[in-house]
């Protein structure tokens, strides 16, 4: 894909630029979806640009994004950052939707310096501004809380002291999170010192700081050629996920290895794979230089991962291992290089080629499979793309002790260490040093004028396309051959080439800004789909959905019209298949007007030769440039049409199994759908059997009967107990009289006076009273009774009419 744009000078005053997030009247706005490139933060007012004036040669990249759905933009005119929501892929895959309006982040602290970069970290809840002046951290998730329609959020500085203190001129060249932490960032300076700080302890302190002395005691070089330029953390793999790779502006790369963020996570299989290896290779290597380093690596490996001699590792309990804090009292870490470069059978000279101008500006490393990537960008326009031919490997100095600084509990909370070359004959071969192998080197093409400041970023999905920023727009390279990943598939010398195809393609004046984009992000989504993002510098946003390489690029020459895209034919997926441009044929050539017939003329006069030049000029550009054009697509067509046709038999195979399922499990579904009959009937007579019974025409009890029986039920469980206690209490106390007559009535009973007759007279006025009562107790107990038996009948009913 192709897009070009006519970048004018915006204009300076920005004091009538209107708002680009409205404020909101409710406190919940619903939010609308609309495409990324309309979206009204990036669509200023007609005619009002922003502020862009740039004060260093750095590029600009005010887009930052979390990796899942939330795209930042950082607006310098009112020093704000907009969170914007994004959809990729949803509902239709060729368009990234975001919601508006934005959600507007205020810093808490007056961010006073002009914002050249933006990034964020890895779990999304951090964001760096950086620029010439300052850096500070904004803290996306923190301590936040509603003002004027925005989100205020805490923003810390960091490394005024040692950066920003206006007294002294080290600069940073380079600020990168750690890939293996959220809290830790990495910082190259010009005063050839990296320093690495970890902002959940101190903003001013660095954790760790390497001073690197590039040249060998007793040497002399160019002092250009021992600037530090760029720096890059290594990636997944054996011992790069623990190296920094230096770039020089001589183009020479050196390696810091090991170098692990306190606390920093990493898996527990790839830090087990790493022990082993070093006990089964490096402990057994006859070299003796190698083998003592081999025994420093297993000893801080065990010191820093204090589990990976433990049992728990062994057996696959624990699935990460954090980093203890660990150095070695007497030894320092070797800066490594510079790396060798060789080609694929004979070795090259340290010195670079020529064929790369100017001096090196920027570096990446990329991580293919198994290959690891480094290409270096030149200021010339060239890209220099080498792989490592050999694992990294630690290596250390002994005899140069660090500074180790601790806490009051003895627990290293910083060290600081000079890391300087090895001590080795550059004629001979090195174990230490790990050789490059040359891939390519490719031209971008540029204007030939040197000064080029080029950045480059890797593509999300397709690991071999590396983007590359410049002046002149943006620029796809893919590499088709890689040493281990792609070893023996390509015959062809050429194919093994990488490729280049612009993206984006800025035109601008001599006097505009060095560089015209200032955001590039390349997004992607688990469809396996990729995008890149550009902002130009009037607030133009560009989407454009990025392709595999095996199929054609879409190449736009409307100026000014980025989503205006040539139709073609298309399959039945959606894709084009032949340019409408091929089809439609060459264009129509315009004979210029003759004043004389030809037929008078003879050719081998001026006028025949002017007219047969004239006449071979429109013949070239109408129609050999078509057949160029026709021959190159139809080039790849083949391929194109390959993948159509495997898609189609792809969907032929999984339609085929589909109507196998159908039929293996029709079969199923009649057995069961008899099944259901039966127990259906089976149901229904059951039903009617019951609607036979005499309980089931019964009725249901009226309220008046309801309120009767609730009654009854509270009486059943207080009267009849109250009855019952004063039967029991009845019968003792007439158990007790009729013992003490029984023995008033003995024969040999002692004799007692005999009561008088007004006690005889009580007495018999009790037991009449007494059986009054007991008569008034039965006549009650006989009552309850009745009445127990007809509320356990009304109960029964009422089961059998409840069961029915």
């Amino acid at each position: 894909m192709r897009f070009t744009f006519d970048l004018e000078e915006p204009d300076s005053n920005i004091d009538n630029r209107q708002s680009v997030t409205p404020p909101s009247n409710t406190p919940k706005e619903e939010a609308e979806w609309i495409p990324l490139q309309n979206h009204p933060v990036f669509a200023a007012a007609d005619g009002v640009a922003a502020q862009t004036t740039v004060t260093s040669k750095l590029p600009k990249n005010l887009l930052a994004w979390d990796g899942a759905s939330r795209l930042y933009y950082w607006d310098s005119s009112r020093r704000c950052l907009h969170r914007i929501s994004i959809r990729l892929g949803e509902p239709d895959s060729s368009f990234v939707l975001a919601s508006s309006p934005s959600k507007v982040l205020q810093a808490d602290v007056q961010v006073n310096f002009e914002v050249d970069k933006i990034s964020i970290n890895r779990n999304g809840s951090a964001i760096f501004l950086v620029g010439m002046e300052g850096l500070c951290i904004m803290y996306l998730y923190g301590r936040t809380s509603s003002k004027e329609n925005a989100i205020i959020c805490r923003t810390v500085f960091a490394g005024r002291d040692i950066y920003f203190n206006g007294k002294n001129s080290v600069r940073t060249l380079r600020i990168s999170w750690h890939p293996f932490s959220d809290t830790h960032l990495g910082i190259l300076s010009s005063d050839s010192v990296f320093r690495m700080f970890d902002l959940s302890s101190s903003l001013e302190q660095p954790e760790q700081e390497y001073y690197m002395q590039p040249i060998e005691y007793g040497t002399s070089r160019d002092a250009t050629s021992i600037c530090p330029v760029d720096f890059s953390f290594g990636g997944d793999h054996l011992w790069d996920r623990f190296s920094v790779f230096v770039l020089f502006s001589d183009g020479s790369v050196y390696v810091l290895c090991p170098v692990v963020p306190f606390g920093s996570v990493y898996k527990w299989e790839f830090i087990l794979e790493l022990y082993n290896d070093t006990h089964a290779f490096g402990l057994k290597s006859t070299n003796s230089r190698a083998n003592k380093n081999s025994n420093l690596a297993v000893s801080w490996l065990e010191a820093t991962f204090p589990e990976i001699s433990h049992g728990d590792v062994q057996s696959g309990n624990l699935c990460a291992l954090r980093a203890q804090p660990y150095a070695f009292f007497d030894v320092s870490i070797v800066l490594q290089g510079p790396l060798r470069k060789i080609s694929e059978n004979t070795e090259d000279p340290l010195a670079q080629s020529a064929i790369c101008e100017g001096c090196a500006v920027s570096f990446l490393y990329n991580l293919v499979s198994k290959d690891s990537i480094l290409v270096t960008a030149w200021s010339g326009g060239q890209l220099q793309i080498d792989a490592l031919a050999d694992e990294i490997q630690p290596v250390w100095k002994v005899g140069c002790p660090a500074r180790i600084r601790v806490d009051t509990n003895d627990r290293i909370v910083g060290l600081a260490m000079i890391s300087e070359v090895a001590h080795s004959d550059h004629s001979t071969s090195n174990p230490d040093l790990p050789p490059l192998l040359r891939l390519a080197i490719v031209d971008l093409s540029l204007p030939k004028k040197s000064g080029y400041t080029i950045s480059m970023s890797v593509d999300p999905v397709m690991a071999e396309r590396i983007y590359c920023l410049h002046t002149g727009g943006v620029d796809s390279v893919v590499l088709h051959f890689l040493p281990f990943t792609n070893q023996n598939i390509y015959k062809d010398e050429s194919v093994k080439s990488p490729s280049v195809c612009p993206v984006i393609t800025t035109c601008h004046e001599e006097s505009s800004l060095p560089s015209p984009l200032c955001g590039f992000l390349a997004l992607s989504d688990p469809f396996g789909d990729s995008w890149v993002v550009g902002l130009t510098c009037n607030f133009q946003c560009i989407v454009l959905e990025m392709e595999t390489w095996n199929v054609m690029p879409h190449v736009v020459d409307e100026v000014g019209e980025p989503t205006c895209l040539k139709e073609g034919t298309k399959d039945v997926n959606g894709q084009t298949v032949i340019s409408r441009e091929l089809l439609t044929g060459p264009k129509v050539a315009l004979l210029p007007p003759s004043s004389q017939n030809l037929r008078s003329v003879t050719s081998d006069s001026i006028e025949g030769r002017a007219a047969l030049h004239q006449y071979f000029k429109l013949f070239h550009e109408n129609y050999v440039e078509y057949a160029h054009k026709v021959h190159f697509e139809l080039q790849h067509h083949a391929p194109h049409l390959k993948k159509i046709v495997d898609e189609q038999h792809s969907r032929l195979r999984e339609s085929q199994q589909k109507l196998v399922k159908v039929e293996k499990n029709h079969e199923n579904i009649g057995n069961r759908f008899e099944n259901a009959v039966q127990r259906h009937n089976a149901i229904e007579d059951r039903f009617q059997r019951l609607r036979s019974l005499s309980a089931a025409h019964r009725r249901s009890l009226s309220r008046s009967e309801q309120v009767f029986k609730s009654k009854l039920d509270k009486m059943s469980g207080v009267e009849l107990d109250a009855l019952r206690s004063s039967i029991e209490a009845l019968n003792a106390r007439l158990s007790r009289y009729t013992h003490s007559t029984q023995l008033n009535q003995k024969p040999n009973a002692p004799k007692r006076e005999m009561p008088t007759g007004r006690r005889n007279h009580v007495l018999h006025n009790e037991m009449s009273h007494l059986k009054a009562s007991l008569e008034k107790l039965s006549l009650t107990n006989s009552e309850n009774t009745k009445k127990v038996k007809l509320v356990e009948s009304a109960l029964q009913t009422r089961e059998v009419s409840s069961g029915l």
